[in-house]
């Protein structure tokens, strides 16, 4: 019988698995409680990381191994889910019916957080990182909005649906351009991992378009473990082998997910869900742990600010996107206060300008505010979109909507 000795265990281990375990027993309080009151969890995971982190009642060190790595697989599931939820067909013909509702979203969206990353002086990478950070929507938190309360069905769900997928189009060449600025790679260098980055998307896309039943032939439902362990690990070698040659190991998992379709791709999303939500927990609240509350005050009123701001774009986004379906007034709003949220994406810049050295440090802690600002008044806008519709419809002399 083979013994293991004391000697040959790490004698931290204990104290680490009684903090992830305490960490994970209050996120699932947490998404509880927020499911509960019909709430996305997301904006109560960072303030649970905010709280248990560094600063906050409990000091859990965001700089072990555990957490940050389950942090970044979260991340490689997340875009590998949102992967395995379109084809290549679908996203090319979304961007042809969508394409100025998705140019307006991007120059509406980005603009505020360009010109507040100059204000606040952080520069053009600044204003890069900080316009990608208000462009983009959580689809995370749509998607959980939409099942709450039941809209699935509703005229605005699929051009806010397009809008999103226009949205992560965008951040397929962004993220590796980003990176590239933000690690201050020379020009000739950046030039060759962008164009690497934009050849790489096109080929998987137009392998997605020109052969999107070959995963039925290559794998097979029948064995769903095999399935899972087949995707995840595609997925994982494929953002290592991405960080190993400099691009974006987030889309390098978005493009492993593009290349599924049809039933394989439904049986992985089944299998790789309750793991995503899991994953994606201990991300949000990582990114909270690695945040300390001390910073926050400092940047808190220009983050409302350009919440305010960047929340009102959004719903011009989403009136004008709608408007091509016969929701009215009604539909309009739902689909403005269903934008309105930013989440993931947003996460997921400010953890690349943080391993950076190019941004201060108060970049960070301005992102984790204004995503808990934008992350929380979304869903409550969503709430109220449909009361504040109907009593805009009945002012005296006003055209009727159709909810």
């Amino acid at each position: 019988m083979v013994q293991v000795t004391a000697s040959f265990v790490d004698p931290e281990l204990p104290q680490l698995f009684l903090e992830f375990g305490l960490l994970l027993l209050g996120l699932g309080i947490i998404a509880r409680i927020a499911h509960r009151f019909g709430f996305s969890a997301v904006p109560f995971y960072l303030l649970a990381g905010l709280l248990m982190g560094e600063g906050g009642f409990y000091g859990i060190d965001p700089r072990g191994i555990l957490v940050p790595t389950l942090a970044e697989l979260g991340v490689v599931l997340l875009l590998l889910l949102l992967g395995l939820e379109y084809s290549g067909n679908q996203l090319v013909q979304t961007a042809r019916r969508q394409s100025r509702s998705g140019l307006i979203d991007l120059v509406l969206n980005a603009t505020p957080g360009v010109a507040m990353a100059f204000i606040l002086g952080w520069g053009f990478a600044g204003a890069l990182a900080l316009g990608g950070v208000t462009y983009i929507s959580s689809s995370g938190i749509v998607s959980q909005v939409v099942r709450d309360f039941r809209w699935r069905r509703n005229p605005e769900t699929g051009p806010v649906v397009s809008i999103l997928v226009l949205e992560d189009l965008v951040m397929a060449p962004y993220l590796p351009i980003l990176t590239v600025v933000l690690t201050g790679a020379g020009l000739v260098r950046g030039l060759i991992s962008t164009g690497i980055a934009l050849i790489v998307v096109a080929v998987v896309v137009l392998i997605s378009i020109r052969r999107e039943t070959w995963a039925q032939r290559f794998f097979t439902t029948s064995e769903p473990v095999g399935l899972l362990l087949v995707v995840f690990g595609a997925a994982v070698a494929a953002a290592g082998l991405a960080g190993l040659v400099s691009f974006s190991p987030a889309v390098a998992a978005f493009l492993v997910g593009l290349l599924l379709t049809g039933e394989v791709a439904e049986v992985a999303r089944r299998r790789l869900d309750p793991l995503r939500e899991l994953l994606a927990a201990v991300f949000f609240a990582y990114f909270g742990l690695s945040t300390n509350p001390a910073d926050l005050p400092s940047v808190i009123l220009p983050a409302l600010l350009l919440a305010i701001i960047t929340i009102a774009t959004k719903f011009v986004t989403g009136w004008y996107a709608s408007a091509t379906v016969d929701g009215g007034t009604i539909s309009r709003l739902r689909a403005g206060a269903l934008l309105s949220a930013r989440g993931e994406f947003s996460v997921v810049i400010a953890g690349i300008a943080a391993v950076s050295t190019v941004l201060p440090g108060q970049f960070q802690a301005f992102v984790a505010a204004y995503v808990l600002i934008t992350a929380t008044l979304g869903p409550i806008l969503a709430r109220y979109a449909e009361p504040v519709g109907w009593w805009w419809d009945q002012r005296p002399g006003a055209v009727r909507s159709n909810p």
